[in-house]
């Protein structure tokens, strides 16, 4: 089994645990009260931005630095330079849930994107529920199939989709109408390199930035996100070719706090 394999299987228990808890029938009940969208896509149509992450901690290197998951939200408020808001959503493997994301909904003014493994059609609706304003949906997780049903589903309720994929066939599996289409430099289809999911360790086995070199396939009327392994010190070479960069590791577990990094990437990114 890939390390993707058995993220899916832990995905799927906690799914099953949270519907004995919230049916179909409430989800949808609260996706009518749900508050209005905010377009991710609008928000990095202009210059190049972040979306910048938040989560306790990832199976790639461990736990994050607590005081700057603390300080993220306010930090990522109050800087330009961030464009959107990545929210995991996933306990069993990054300690959060969606609730966390409900919580950040009630006073960050900026698009929130609900990071998560997508497998069934009532994440979705969930995500509208809790107030996501986006979500991700994966092209190693899900076949051609779904990946235009679950797109379907997530305009129906009005949310935007970043796609990502690892690979040229993963890209040629993307529906028509992509308005958003990240590149994942992460191997999930690997057996090793996640030794956060164990331990901890300040370096990250588990890139392979090839991937990145599959840029100019991506969807032409696309906007391009770069994901996994971007810190200051290769943000501005990402920037020649994304319209934006999806981080949250590099962020969340510097020693010198969340807004130094932020000025870094702010000083790289117009040097």
């Amino acid at each position: 089994m890939t390390f993707l394999d058995h993220i899916l299987k832990d995905v799927a228990d906690e799914l099953s645990a949270t519907k004995l808890r919230r049916s179909h029938a409430d989800i949808r009940s609260m996706v009518g009260d749900a508050p209005p969208v905010r377009s991710l896509v609008d928000s990095l149509s202009g210059s190049f931005g972040l979306i910048a992450e938040i989560k306790e901690r990832s199976p790639s290197v461990g736990p994050m630095r607590e005081k700057n998951v603390a300080d993220a939200l306010q930090a990522y408020e109050e800087t330009d330079l961030v464009r959107g808001i990545s929210v995991l959503t996933n306990h069993h493997h990054f300690g959060m849930t969606i609730e966390r994301l409900q919580a950040a909904r009630t006073w960050v003014t900026k698009p929130l994107l609900r990071k998560d493994f997508i497998i069934e059609e009532y994440q979705i609706r969930e995500a509208r529920a809790f107030g996501a304003d986006a979500i991700l949906l994966m092209a190693n997780v899900l076949d051609a199939s779904r990946l235009s049903g679950f797109f379907d589903l997530a305009r129906e309720v009005g949310l935007d989709v970043l796609f990502e994929v690892h690979t040229q066939e993963e890209i040629d599996s993307l529906p028509s109408g992509v308005r958003l289409a990240g590149i994942n430099s992460r191997k999930f289809k690997s057996d090793s390199g996640f030794v956060g999911a164990t331990g901890a360790s300040q370096k990250d086995f588990s890139l392979d930035y090839k991937a990145f070199d599959l840029v100019d396939k991506l969807p032409a009327d696309a906007l391009r996100v770069a994901e996994s392994g971007i810190s200051p010190k290769n943000v501005a070479e990402t920037s020649e070719d994304f319209h934006a960069v999806l981080v949250g590791t590099s962020l969340l577990r510097d020693e010198r706090g969340i807004r130094t990094c932020l000025r870094e990437f702010e000083d790289a990114i117009h040097d």
